[in-house]
């Protein structure tokens, strides 16, 4: 049970209701991360709004690796609620539950192209120590055929995840199994 009040689905009315109605138009359910931001409706709008523009909009970052970053910084985080979403979302590339779970402890220890390790090395330095990352760090990127623009969108990929997992963690939001699946990728 997270830590502060929440609206659910049943009990929404005026703008609530119309942007919870959107949320199960456009994911398919509410998920709990979504319902924390209930008695602030204008946030839980900007934060879809947010969530549905990087995740959801055409660029060279497949779903795959959005999905991938998604994993490794929660796990760093140690971010149970959004581990579970993104390893569920992952569930739609990958049918190996036992590779999900060394994403989970190690990804450095799965054989992923080397564009792929050169994302999810960023996606770490960034959310372990953010004030270190430097010009190199982009530049490698790009030596791993990265352009400026999926460059920009690495970024707000991990600065999203990094952001969520502060707003599950700092407010006891919850997952389950059943809670975890059921959306539309």
């Amino acid at each position: 049970m997270a830590w502060i009040k929440q609206i659910n689905e049943n009990e929404a009315t005026g703008k609530l209701k119309q942007v919870y109605d959107e949320i199960l138009n456009t994911r398919g359910k509410i998920s709990n991360v979504m319902k924390i931001h209930s008695i602030d409706v204008d946030s839980m709008k900007h934060h879809l709004d947010l969530y549905l523009s990087i995740i959801y909009s055409e660029s060279n970052i497949s779903k795959e690796e959005k999905e991938l970053i998604a994993v490794v910084v929660s796990s760093i985080n140690n971010c149970s609620y959004c581990i579970h979403h993104h390893a569920e979302a992952l569930k739609n590339f990958w049918d190996d539950e036992s590779k999900i779970n060394m994403l989970i402890s190690d990804y450095k220890s799965i054989e992923f192209p080397i564009r792929v390790h050169a994302i999810l090395n960023y996606a770490e330095k960034l959310t372990v120590t953010p004030g270190l990352v430097n010009e190199y760090d982009v530049q490698n990127l790009r030596i791993h055929d990265l352009s400026d623009e999926d460059i920009l969108n690495v970024n707000l990929i991990v600065s999203y995840f990094n952001f969520v997992s502060r707003i599950a963690n700092g407010l006891g939001v919850e997952t389950s199994e059943e809670e975890a699946k059921g959306y539309k990728y």
